[in-house]
C-alpha cells in the first residue's frame, strides 16, 4: 500500500474527534495499517517531546519506544498483536515509555484495532498516561505501610504531646476544615466558647465562634475564612467581642492562619484566641483614672480643663456664663491630721457625693488635688444662679457625717468667679474663684465670696505675711500682751491671758486676727503655738520667782495644735520645764472647734484635764454646741463672747443670752468669764446677774509683761471703779 503524501495527512480542525481529543490529559496517536502515524493529540506530543507536524506520517517505531518486559521494546510487535488478535490490548505493569536518552517514564493505557467499512483491520489507536506521580506514591505508600508498625508508638507520643500543649496554653485554639466546619477544639476554646468539642463538631465555625463589634454590636466575621481565602494569616480589630453560648460577653482578640497540605494546597484554618477581658477592663480603668480622682472618682484637673474650655467656647457662642465655684473644705487638716488618713479619705468621698447631688447633670464636680474641689457650672443666665449653688452647697455639707463612729462637721470656704465677667480665659478664671475662696477664709469661713478685683491684692499680701511668718519665729518677731481676768466682786487678779502680737518688719504690730489664719492653713501655727505656750509658762514661772502670787495663765489653742499627735507631750514637757503646776495653766479653745468630731476632741481634753490642765470654752454662743454635748466635755470656764457683751445693755437678745449662760455656768459648776468688758454699764449688768469674772478694757488691755508686773504686785484692778458700783 502506498505511502499518503503528508499534506494529506495533516489533522483538520474540522476533523470530527480533533476539537474532543485536543483538551484530553491522556496522550492519544492514531496509525494506519503500515503503523504510520497519522493523528497525535497535543498531551502525545508533549510526552514523546516532538511537535505534531514533524510526527506525522512518521512510523511509530522512530517516534514511540515502549518496553514491556513480556513483549520486548518494538511498538510495532505491539501493534501486530493488536492486529492479529482484533481486541484491545492493555498497557499495565511495568509498561515504560523510553525516552530518546534512554530515561524509562512509567505509562498505563491500551492499545485498540481500527477498522474499515468492511470490517478490517486498517490501523490502531494508543492511548496511554504518565504515572510516575502514581508509582511515588504507590511506592510512599508502600514504604509507610511498611514502617506504620515501626512508627505507630512514635506517631501517638506525637499526637498525645500535641494534644497536651494545645490543652496547657492559656489561649483557645479552633481548627476548621476549606468550608469553615469546626473541627478541633482545645479545653480553653471549649471554656471560652460554652461548647464542647463533640457538640461543635461539625458546625459553621461562626455559630461556635460568635463575634460581634464592641461599639456597633454588629456581628463580625471570624477571620478564619479570610484566612483560607487569602491564603495568609489574618487577625481583627481589638475592638471585638466573643458571646458565648450563654450569652455571657469575653473581651478577645484573635487571629486565623491557613493550614496547608504536603502539596502546599490550603485545606483549612486555624484559629488562636486570647481572652483579654481583664486587661481590657484594665485599660478602661487606667484610662478613667487618667481623667478621674483615684480616691472620689470624681473628674480630675485634666477633664475639668478639657470641660472648662469647651463650656467657656459654648458660652460665647450662645452669650451666657460660666461659674465656677472653688470650694476648700474648712479645717480639714484638723480632721485629717488627728483621726488619721483612712477617715480623712472617707469624709472626702463623702463630701465628693453631697456636691454632686448639689449640681445639675450637665455641671462638673472636681476634685483638684487635697481638700479641694471645684464646680463648674455650665450656661449661667445670671451670676445668682451660681450663689444658690454655693448656698445648697453649704446647707447640704452641714448635716453632720457619720464615719467610723465619729459625727463629724465640717464647712466649706467658697469662692465664686463668672466668665465673661471675671476673666477671659479658663487660667483667670480659675485663679479669680481661687481669691474669692481665700477672701471667704478671711470672713470667717463657712460662707461664699464673688470675685472682686481688689482680691488679687488681697491673695499678693496673704502670700507675702505667709513668707514673712517663716521666718518670724527664728528671728524673734513674736511677743506676748498679757491681759488681766477679774473677780468681779473683789476685783482681783485671778489670771490673765496671753495673747500674740507680731512685730512685723515695715509694717509694724499687727494683731492676730491677720496672721493666725494664715498660720493655720499653712501649717506654721504649731511652731507659732509652741513658742506662745513655752513663753507663757516661762512667763508664769519668773513671776511665781518674783513672789508674787501664783496666778492662772490661758492661752489661745487652735484646733492645729491641739490635734497634732506631740501636743500633750509638748504640754507636759515644758511644764516640767519651768516646774509650773498644770492648774496655773488655762486652754482656751473655740466652741466651733470643740464641736468637730467631739468625740477625738473629748479624749484629748480628758487626757489634759488628768494632767491638772484647766478647759475653757471661748466665745461661746457664737458656735452651736448644746447642753447634751458639753456635758461630755471636762469644761472649767465658760467665756461669754465679746459681740454678746457689746450690746447687752442695748439689746434684750443679747442681754437674755448673757444672762443665761451665767445661769447654765453656774448650774453646770463652770466659772463664767465675760469678755470685752469696756463700760461702767456693762460691769453693773454682769455684777446684778452674779457673773464671777471678766475682762477688758474696762480694766486693763493687753500690755507687756513688765507692765503687767506692777498689776500684779498690788493684787487689784481699778479699785475705785469697782468700788463706786453698787
Amino acid at each position: 500500500m502506498a505511502k499518503p503524501p503528508v499534506a494529506e495527512l495533516q489533522q483538520s480542525r474540522d476533523h470530527p474527534y480533533e476539537v474532543a481529543l485536543a483538551g484530553v490529559a491522556d496522550a492519544v496517536i492514531v496509525v494506519d495499517f503500515n503503523y504510520a502515524v497519522t493523528y497525535l493529540n497535543p498531551a502525545a506530543a508533549h510526552i514523546i517531546g516532538r511537535s505534531i507536524l514533524e510526527t506525522l506520517g512518521q512510523p511509530l517505531s522512530s517516534v514511540l519506544r515502549i518496553a514491556r518486559e513480556d513483549e520486548g521494546t518494538r511498538p510495532d510487535d505491539l501493534l501486530e498483536a493488536v492486529r492479529r488478535s482484533g481486541n484491545k490490548i492493555d498497557l499495565v505493569g511495568d509498561t515504560s515509555l523510553l525516552s530518546p536518552g534512554g530515561v524509562r517514564l512509567p505509562i498505563e493505557g491500551c492499545a485498540s484495532p481500527i477498522r474499515d467499512a468492511a470490517g478490517e483491520p486498517a490501523g490502531a489507536v494508543i492511548v496511554f498516561r504518565d504515572v510516575t506521580g502514581r508509582r511515588a506514591a504507590e511506592r510512599a505508600l508502600q514504604s509507610s505501610e511498611e514502617s506504620r508498625a515501626e512508627n505507630a508508638d512514635a506517631l501517638f507520643e506525637e499526637k498525645e504531646r500535641a494534644q497536651v500543649t494545645l490543652n496547657s496554653i492559656g489561649d483557645a485554639v479552633v481548627s476548621t476544615n476549606f468550608w469553615g466546619r469546626v473541627t478541633y477544639l482545645n479545653n480553653v476554646a471549649e471554656r471560652m466558647t460554652g461548647w464542647t468539642q463533640a457538640q461543635a463538631s461539625g458546625r459553621a465555625v461562626d455559630d461556635v465562634f460568635r463575634l460581634i463589634d464592641v461599639t456597633t454590636r454588629n456581628p463580625i466575621a471570624t477571620p478564619t475564612a479570610r484566612a483560607i481565602i487569602e491564603n495568609r494569616t489574618v487577625g481583627l480589630a481589638e475592638d471585638c467581642m466573643l458571646i458565648r453560648c450563654d450569652g455571657a460577653e469575653l473581651a478577645i482578640e484573635t487571629s486565623a492562619a491557613p493550614i496547608h497540605d504536603r502539596q502546599g494546597g490550603v485545606i483549612g484554618a486555624v484559629m488562636v484566641t486570647h481572652d483579654v477581658t481583664t486587661a481590657r477592663e484594665l485599660s478602661h480603668k487606667l484610662a478613667r483614672l487618667a481623667l478621674h480622682d483615684s480616691l472620689t472618682d470624681v473628674p480630675n484637673r485634666t477633664l475639668l480643663s478639657d470641660r472648662l474650655d469647651q463650656a467657656m467656647m459654648r458660652a460665647h457662642r450662645a452669650g451666657t456664663s460660666v461659674a465656677v465655684l472653688y470650694i476648700d473644705l474648712d479645717r480639714f487638716k484638723h480632721i485629717n491630721d488627728s483621726l488619721g488618713h483612712a477617715i480623712g479619705d472617707q469624709l472626702l468621698k463623702s463630701v465628693a457625693e453631697r456636691l454632686q447631688m448639689c449640681v445639675r447633670s450637665s455641671d462638673t464636680v472636681s476634685r483638684q488635688g487635697g481638700d479641694e474641689f471645684l464646680v463648674l457650672l455650665a450656661d449661667v443666665v445670671q451670676p445668682h444662679d451660681a450663689a444658690l449653688c454655693a448656698e445648697k452647697i453649704i446647707v447640704a455639707l452641714d448635716a453632720p457625717l457619720r464615719i467610723a463612729g465619729h459625727d463629724l462637721r465640717i464647712t466649706a470656704s467658697i469662692g465664686i468667679a463668672t466668665f465673661p465677667g471675671d476673666a477671659a480665659d479658663a487660667e483667670t478664671l480659675l485663679r479669680n474663684a481661687d481669691f474669692a475662696m481665700y477672701q471667704a477664709k478671711y470672713t470667717g469661713r463657712n460662707n461664699y465670696q464673688f470675685f472682686r478685683p481688689e482680691m488679687n491684692a488681697n491673695a499678693i499680701e496673704r502670700q507675702s505675711v505667709e513668707t514673712d511668718l517663716r521666718q518670724a519665729v527664728t528671728r524673734r518677731e513674736f511677743l506676748l500682751n498679757y491681759q488681766p481676768k477679774i473677780d468681779l466682786e473683789t476685783g482681783a487678779i485671778v489670771g490673765v491671758e496671753a495673747l500674740i502680737r507680731w512685730q512685723r518688719p515695715r509694717h509694724g504690730m499687727v494683731l492676730p486676727a491677720r496672721f493666725i489664719p494664715v498660720a493655720e492653713e499653712s501649717g506654721l501655727i504649731l511652731p507659732i503655738g509652741r513658742w506662745v505656750l513655752d513663753t507663757a509658762c516661762q512667763q508664769a514661772r519668773a513671776w511665781q520667782d518674783d513672789g508674787l502670787a501664783p496666778v492662772s495663765i490661758a492661752i489661745n489653742v487652735s484646733a492645729v495644735e491641739l490635734r497634732a499627735k506631740d501636743f500633750l507631750t509638748n504640754v507636759r514637757q515644758i511644764l516640767e520645764q519651768y516646774r509650773l503646776e498644770p492648774r496655773f495653766l488655762e486652754l482656751e479653745l473655740t466652741e466651733t472647734f470643740m464641736m468637730q468630731d467631739w468625740k477625738s476632741t473629748a479624749e484629748i481634753l480628758r487626757a489634759l484635764k488628768a494632767l491638772g490642765v484647766r478647759i475653757a470654752l471661748d466665745d461661746f454662743g457664737t458656735g452651736y454646741s448644746s447642753l447634751s454635748y458639753m456635758k461630755r466635755f471636762p469644761i472649767d470656764a465658760l467665756k461669754i463672747d465679746q459681740s454678746f457683751v457689746r450690746d447687752m445693755t442695748s439689746d434684750s437678745d443679747d442681754a437674755s443670752i448673757v444672762s443665761a449662760v451665767i445661769d447654765m455656768g453656774r448650774s453646770l459648776n463652770m466659772r463664767v468669764v465675760a469678755e470685752g468688758i469696756q463700760t461702767r454699764d456693762q460691769l453693773q449688768f454682769l455684777k446684778d446677774r452674779h457673773c464671777p469674772e471678766g475682762q477688758g478694757f474696762y480694766f486693763a488691755p493687753p500690755v507687756p509683761a513688765e507692765q503687767l508686773t506692777g498689776l500684779l504686785t498690788e493684787g487689784i484692778v481699778r479699785t475705785s471703779f469697782l468700788a463706786n458700783v453698787p
